[in-house]
């Protein structure tokens, strides 16, 4: 009888801390005057309008976006995966994939509205290697991650061409190459000159075309 009371004590306080959580985004949004029927779902509709416009502004702002199924992740391993990402400068949020197709209507990125399928999550970074990079050194750990895809900008990007970014050297991998270069002696500064035109070509493009959109 004791152990009944409990849990109708415990339910009791859940339904409290659940609803003075709701009541304090009504007052945010101002939704305190809602009628008690439709209250609910006045809030679960402020709170995804909240969501697109903070994806939409994640879209816009962001250097590369990556696109992935995380079906069989574990929590323990999303939390491993979105601390990698983060101590990298980059963010993965987990999408919900009608409101991510709406918040990519009017970017540029929208041309990857159809990866959002199944189980997605989304990583990105204002540097355009970051995200993909995370995100390739994560997935050859857990094969859960599958990568299917993003953006960098207007550009559309298939599986492989995450897969070609993340071998990119990141913006501060870039910037310790080229101060190493300039204390390098002549015979090493040649060969880096030798290098092949495609693999450099493909560095400083991705930075020209990030400075460009910032511009």
């Amino acid at each position: 009888m004791a152990t009944v009371r409990g849990d109708r004590i415990l339910k009791r306080r859940l339904g409290s801390l659940i609803k003075g959580s709701l009541e304090a985004k009504a007052t945010r949004w101002g939704l305190q005057d809602c009628g008690p029927v439709n209250w609910r779902q006045t809030v679960e509709r402020a709170e995804k309008r909240e969501f697109v416009t903070e994806l939409n502004e994640v879209f816009k702002a962001s250097g590369s976006v990556v696109v992935a199924h995380y079906a069989g992740v574990t929590v323990a391993q999303m939390n491993d995966f979105r601390s990698k990402m983060r101590a990298a400068g980059g963010t993965v949020k987990v999408a919900k994939n009608r409101l991510a197709k709406i918040a990519l209507q009017g970017t540029e990125s929208e041309g990857m509205s159809n990866l959002f399928k199944g189980q997605t999550l989304i990583a990105f970074s204002e540097d355009p290697v970051t995200a993909p990079k995370v995100v390739m050194d994560f997935a050859k750990t857990n094969d859960k991650i599958v990568v299917l895809g993003g953006a960098m900008g207007a550009t559309t990007l298939s599986a492989d061409a995450v897969k070609s970014l993340a071998t990119l050297p990141s913006l501060d991998e870039l910037r310790g190459k080229l101060l190493g270069l300039l204390n390098a002696p002549a015979t090493r500064v040649a060969t880096v000159v030798a290098a092949p035109a495609s693999q450099l070509a493909r560095v400083f493009a991705a930075y020209a075309k990030k400075d460009e959109e910032a511009a």
